[in-house]
């Protein structure tokens, strides 16, 4: 789900930089890819994965 995420966030950090769109200073592409940078490195950790599965025997 965070890989998701961050994907997302790097498409909309690409058109913000190729379109070159003005924002203010704490939107700009470079934020926005960092914030994807730090949810791949959380989906990486295993953040946001699926719980562990506890069977009863």
């Amino acid at each position: 789900m965070l890989a998701i995420v961050s994907a997302a966030l790097f498409f909309i950090a690409f058109l913000i930089n190729a379109a070159d769109v003005s924002t203010n200073d704490i939107f700009t592409s470079t934020n926005v890819m960092l914030l994807g940078l730090t949810l791949v490195a959380l989906h990486l950790a295993g953040v946001g994965g699926t719980g562990t599965i506890r069977r009863r025997r």
